[in-house]
């Protein structure tokens, strides 16, 4: 069954088209992500999934509903876990989830057993009468995250959820998502942490300038666009570059540094080894970061 269906979604802002024709479909169960550069338009075609933002054109179903007028039913169903934090500084970490249970009309009772149940899922216990400015950034997303759950929704959409965290929090709040993946919920993800991607995500569509870029498995999009194995060279010679252009060899030259995409103890990888190896050589697997960077450029961007 398709939680989400989006066809040639388009988003305005005056003469700047954010999103250009796109078409994807989310099934339920999966874990999906949305990947882009700042500006590529993953942020606002997400805002259309839950009714934020209003549709230019194109049509988009959301639990088989019509996001234009069934916003509110849509919306019902959905959790939110925006990247900015928008807890209530004035509440304790308890209020903040048994406020928000009540714009989903969930009776106190209920609110209160399932703020238990948050709570313990995401070791918030002994933090419940902790103030929200009292918390470290990690606690505070994963508050949030517990308060997106809070009305047992059917689509939880995660807008960055990881930004800012050290590495021990970010890798806690993975944890809570594993756990989330295996009880089915489905979920819909932003992030420009490509581990986090190729780890979470059962699939993915990679957007640049509003307009899909390529959309697959993360470990079919790496065979496909880069390479199991990568070499990484130091100060590549003429010779090199001259190797690589006469087997044609898939590679990014970046002037100082090359990177080159080869098979697995393949024989064109022996031979790089023995010939070009002699000083600064990194010999690793390929990864979504290679495919992100082939595909969207390397470019800084304002």
């Amino acid at each position: 069954m398709q939680v989400i269906e989006a066809r040639q979604l388009v988003k305005r802002f005056g003469k700047f088209t954010a999103v250009n024709g796109v078409s994807f479909q989310v099934e339920r169960g999966e874990f999906f992500g949305l990947l882009g550069p700042n500006g590529a338009g993953k942020t606002s075609a997400i805002r259309m999934v839950y009714g934020f933002s209003p549709i230019t054109s194109g049509d988009m179903a959301v639990f088989g509903l019509d996001i234009r007028t069934d916003w509110r039913r849509i919306r019902s169903r959905i959790g939110v876990c925006q990247q900015d934090n928008t807890l209530d500084p004035d509440l304790t970490v308890e209020q903040n989830l048994l406020l928000f249970a009540r714009y989903f009309e969930i009776n106190r009772d209920l609110a209160r057993e399932r703020a238990e149940q948050q709570l313990e899922f995401f070791a918030l216990t002994n933090k419940r009468n902790a103030r929200v400015m009292e918390l470290s950034g990690g606690l505070a997303r994963r508050l949030q995250l517990a308060r997106a759950l809070i009305s047992e929704p059917d689509l939880l959409i995660l807008d960055e959820p990881t930004t800012g965290l050290d590495p021990q929090s970010r890798y806690q709040v993975w944890d809570r998502l594993f756990e989330l993946k295996k009880r089915g919920l489905t979920m819909l993800l932003t992030t420009h942490y490509m581990s986090e991607a190729e780890s979470l995500c059962d699939r993915l569509l990679i957007m640049d300038h509003g307009d899909i870029v390529t959309e697959g498995r993360p470990r079919r999009l790496i065979t496909e666009h880069t390479a199991e194995s990568v070499i990484e060279i130091e100060g590549p010679s003429e010779e090199l570059r001259s190797y690589i252009r006469e087997h044609t060899i898939r590679h990014d030259d970046l002037g100082q540094r090359m990177i080159i995409y080869t098979e697995a103890n393949g024989k064109m990888e022996a031979e790089i080894r023995s010939r070009f190896c002699m000083e600064a050589c990194l010999f690793r697997p390929g990864n979504l970061e290679d495919v992100f960077l082939r595909l969207t450029g390397r470019g800084l961007r304002e």
